[in-house]
């Protein structure tokens, strides 16, 4: 029987998307730096109301792993905001569209989530030194952060890209904001459907570094879930300002490195010492609000040619 939470979750959730796709985003149109501000601070807002609940029902140290595993996911969702605007930029998408392409890949990304967050505790269970792979792939993915200066995605060179182009008809024009278009008997897929893949396919490659982060936070399937796909929830807002802003914040990626590294460690010395959640919790707002501050007071060295 599915427990009372799960429900008040799931309902909280739809409820959510019925308000994103039929009330604020009812008709497509160019979202402002505004709008996303105030559309992304009414995603918080859904986020924290429900640790508010989680708390009542839980407890403190519930809370606090909901918290820091949302606070988490919000942090590490700005790098894959990066490859979204490379993502639109490549095929680009008529900006009134990319809400579109965001909602639905939101609702891909439960999904996968659900199945990567459900399949790493299992595992965990099953075979415990698995905790030290996920610790290893954190650290690799923090010292490939680290010394990547500049974002780079290639859509043409992945294999997402070449199958899609192999077998699917396409068409080279945005049909309207379709995702596929009809022409006699012959179904075609148009760019913005691509652009679909792209955004889906990325998603879960990142969810292979913050789905072990969060499992080093909690193991209870409510918990890891719950806070993962409420920050998930508000990042199709979040993109609108962030694609605006996060350039500016050039040494962000420093911050995300730590907090990957510092998880990472976490994870392998956890039959040792456990860290408290409180702690990590620190660690990352710490970490964040230092790259974000050094990135306002030192201005980025203008590129070599």
């Amino acid at each position: 029987m599915i427990e009372l939470s799960w429900i008040i979750f799931g309902s909280v959730v739809l409820f959510a998307l019925f308000l994103d796709l039929f009330v604020f985003h009812r008709n497509p149109h160019k979202i402002s730096v505004k709008e996303s501000l105030i559309l992304s601070a009414f995603w918080v807002g859904v986020g924290l109301a429900f640790s508010g609940y989680v708390y009542y029902t839980k407890g403190t140290q519930a809370f606090l792993e909901y918290i820091t595993g949302y606070s988490l996911e919000k942090a590490l969702s700005l790098d894959n905001i990066f490859v979204f605007i490379l993502i639109f930029s490549y095929f680009k998408v008529p900006e009134e569209f990319r809400h579109k392409v965001l909602f639905w890949g939101v609702l891909g990304a439960i999904v996968f989530r659900a199945i990567f967050i459900f399949a790493g505790i299992e595992l965990i269970k099953l075979f415990h030194w698995v905790i030290y792979i996920f610790g290893i792939i954190l650290i690799v993915s923090a010292i490939k952060l680290l010394i990547t200066e500049e974002k780079e995605f290639h859509p043409e060179e992945t294999l997402v890209y070449k199958i899609a182009k192999r077998l699917i008809p396409l068409k080279p024009t945005y049909e309207d904001g379709k995702f596929f278009v009809r022409e006699g008997k012959k179904l075609y897929a148009t760019p913005l459907f691509l652009s679909l893949l792209l955004v889906e396919s990325s998603d879960i490659m990142f969810a292979i570094d913050s789905v072990p982060a969060i499992l080093a936070i909690s193991r209870d399937p409510f918990i890891v879930y719950t806070s993962n796909i409420f920050a998930i929830l508000g990042l199709r807002s979040l993109y609108f300002a962030a694609s605006a802003i996060l350039p500016l914040f050039h040494f962000l990626h420093y911050g995300l490195s730590f907090i990957l590294a510092f998880i990472g460690v976490k994870m392998l010395i956890s039959e040792f010492y456990k860290i408290p959640v409180f702690v990590s919790l620190l660690l990352i707002f710490s970490a964040i609000f230092i790259s974000v501050v050094a990135s306002l007071l030192v201005k980025k060295k203008p590129s070599q040619p």
